[in-house]
């Protein structure tokens, strides 16, 4: 009996074999255990069905750059993807006794990850979403689309101002990158995969926000979200990655935290607004 008629099976009949695992936001996650292995089964509703087709569309990209590294794409049906366990445990759990090692490997993931050449700028889902030609129109266009966002919610008039003013002020970084990569745009501790017996990095879950774009992009998201105020993250991406332009990078981690604003308020998650907007006011001083 094949893979996908087991995971059948497992899940109509609600075996011990199978259980329901959280983070699944768009879909039904289950992790089922088969005669040979576990695999993780997504079930997306009929409005998410581009989700699914994403997902399958970017590991596709990824498998023949990163192999294990990530899940692999076993069976795809109607509102139903089965994918390869990755296994191991979420850095965002864990405590490595050498930040800098782990995010080396971090770092050197990334690069790996930045290999892949994409045609445009612009949203993924299976194809490019409204792609531009070039990085420049494209961040203007993600800025001003954030900017106005927070406007459009309530942000502070006077950090609006700040922000769209530091944008014109350093907007002609932009064209300093000439192709686009794939970016995974989550890059953070909890979509990495550890283990903790060797602490080597086992690869990354969670493609569901993947662009497009200029790689510094996704590099200063994974140290926007994860590594600004530790020395030892940021060296151990510059000894995996490589040195970066900084100015680039500290635009794009405004952007990152501009976009997270925007977020939080849209859901009504107030929590965070004010460390969030005063991160937004030292990035435009700095």
């Amino acid at each position: 009996m094949d893979v996908a008629q087991l995971v059948e099976d497992a899940l109509h009949t609600k075996a011990g074999t199978t259980t329901e695992r959280t983070g699944g936001q768009l879909s039904q996650v289950y992790e089922v255990q088969t005669t040979d292995r576990s695999v993780i089964v997504k079930v997306y509703a009929p409005e998410w069905r581009w989700k699914q087709a994403k997902e399958v569309h970017v590991y596709g990209l990824l498998s023949p750059e990163l192999g294990a590294q990530i899940p692999q794409v076993l069976h795809v049906g109607d509102g139903v993807t089965i994918l390869s366990k990755l296994h191991g445990v979420p850095l965002s759990e864990i405590e490595p006794p050498d930040w800098r090692t782990t995010y080396a490997q971090l770092g050197a993931l990334l690069q790996r990850i930045h290999r892949i050449e994409q045609p445009a700028y612009g949203y993924l889902t299976d194809q490019i979403l409204d792609p531009l030609p070039d990085n420049d129109q494209y961040m203007r266009r993600q800025f001003a689309k954030k900017l106005a966002e927070f406007e459009q919610l309530g942000g502070d008039r006077e950090l609006h101002a700040k922000i769209a003013a530091y944008v014109d002020e350093h907007a002609h970084l932009f064209a300093d990158n000439t192709a686009a990569v794939l970016c995974h745009n989550d890059f953070h501790e909890g979509n990495i995969l550890v283990d903790p017996a060797t602490w080597q990095v086992n690869g990354f879950i969670d493609v569901e926000n993947a662009i497009a774009a200029d790689p510094l992009v996704d590099l200063a998201k994974t140290i926007q979200y994860s590594a600004h105020d530790h020395p030892d993250k940021l060296a151990g991406l510059t000894d995996g990655y490589g040195a970066v332009p900084q100015d680039r990078i500290d635009l794009y981690r405004l952007y990152h935290s501009l976009e997270l604003w925007d977020w939080f308020c849209s859901i009504d998650q107030t929590t965070y607004l004010d460390s969030i907007a005063l991160d937004l006011a030292k990035l435009v001083t700095a």
